[in-house]
């Protein structure tokens, strides 16, 4: 398993390229790589070529309890 943490922020401000990313997915992906990429706003392009996409709804964070971002965690 590959995973991709935030590339799909990367994506959205074309720090790296759709449809390069895409691409190697399609071709290059050795067979049974599962590949996970996060992050809000997919794009479209990755949406229609992904076998299974997920949106998730925020309900708890702890930072809103003012708990702050922990090393190893969120950074």
């Amino acid at each position: 398993m590959v995973l991709l943490d935030e590339i799909n922020i990367a994506l959205r401000y074309d720090y790296i390229d759709i449809n390069e990313v895409i691409e190697f997915l399609k071709t290059q992906k050795p067979h049974m790589t599962h590949v996970v990429l996060t992050g809000r706003n997919a794009h479209a392009d990755l949406i229609e070529a992904a076998d299974l996409v997920t949106e998730m709804e925020l309900i708890k964070h702890p930072f809103r309890s003012g708990i702050k971002a922990q090393i190893g965690v969120e950074f």
